[in-house]
């Protein structure tokens, strides 16, 4: 195999990627995770390293004094090689066969222990220095900014947990159970009642946790829940191809959102935000426009499904 094709082959799919993944972090994560192959780090060191990589960067935004400007510069950067690392774990786990749900759990949790730090950071700063827009406003109203910061905070948890389950689901269609990571609650407490206590507490609270997750996902999809339904009725895990193709082409153009709700748009507003010295704008801008966002994403895909159950019926 090809070093191109080994590269294109570390990635999810085509259709799920973003422009600034493909020609930015995926190659960046590819190198890394050749380099870990290599070195023999496992997916979930590179998850937990990219974690530690992401807080510190976090962290690193509290410094809102002009003369430290460079320390928000050197927060950019860590925040950009921790969401390298991001990318190369998973580019790693599929070049190694990797898999396992605790990898996929602690790669869904890494960003938002990024976006805590973050956000616990900027508030702190917009507490502490004010900013070069509303000046000493937020000095004198914190509990308006720890407010905001919070609002942000759960807002950002539920939009990178929709867009993740509907970029699985496309996945699904595009390549089957084997090429999606697509879970549901159901099948997570089955297995989840199949595990005693006893000598599996961390087994145990790991896969309850990720129940939750799941559910979380499930309660804004009661159409897509459906139509999951049906499908496993009729066809089990083997839908006709040219339904699953029917399907992906009316999946694709919602792509373009989970990706927007993921990480590049919002660190793009966030680094703006730092840069400018304004950084609840970027607590207005996750509060506002992407919940926007999120809203039109969940109700056009409720209505994809609509229709696929509808064709179901024909």
């Amino acid at each position: 195999m090809s070093l191109i094709d080994e590269y294109r082959a570390s990635l999810k799919s085509l259709d799920t990627e973003e422009h600034i993944d493909l020609y930015f972090y995926r190659p960046l994560g590819f190198a890394w995770a050749k380099f870990f192959a290599w070195s023999g780090v496992t997916p979930n060191v590179v998850t937990i390293i990219s974690i530690v990589l992401g807080v510190a960067g976090g962290a690193l935004l509290y410094f809102g004094q002009p003369e430290l400007a460079w320390v928000n510069w050197v927060g950019i950067l860590l925040i950009v090689w921790a969401n390298t690392y991001d990318s190369a774990d998973g580019q790693l786990a599929r070049m190694t066969k990797q898999y396992s749900r605790l990898g996929r759990i602690l790669d869904g949790l890494s960003g938002d222990f990024w976006f805590v730090a973050i956000c616990v950071a900027l508030a702190m700063r917009e507490a502490d220095f004010g900013d070069a827009l509303a000046g000493n406003f937020f000095i004198e109203h914190e509990w308006l900014i720890w407010t905001m910061a919070v609002i942000s905070g759960l807002s950002h948890a539920k939009q990178a947990a929709s867009a993740d389950y509907y970029r699985q689901f496309h996945l699904y269609f595009l390549k089957g159970k084997e090429g999606s990571e697509l879970d549901s609650v159901a099948q997570l407490d089955e297995q989840y009642r199949a595990v005693p206590w006893k000598g599996n507490f961390w087994k145990k609270l790991t896969m309850l946790g990720y129940k939750g997750y799941t559910a979380q996902q499930e309660a804004f999809s009661p159409d897509m829940q459906q139509l999951r339904a049906r499908l496993r009725e009729r066809y089990g895990d083997d839908i006709p191809a040219d339904y699953r193709e029917w399907f992906r082409q009316r999946s694709l153009p919602l792509m373009k959102y989970t990706n927007m709700l993921s990480f590049n748009t919002r660190t793009i507003a966030m680094f703006i935000s730092v840069i400018i010295n304004v950084p609840w704008l970027y607590f207005a801008f996750e509060t506002v426009v992407l919940n926007i966002m999120l809203v039109y994403m969940i109700l056009r895909h409720e209505s994809v499904c609509r229709k696929a159950i509808a064709k179901l019926d024909e």
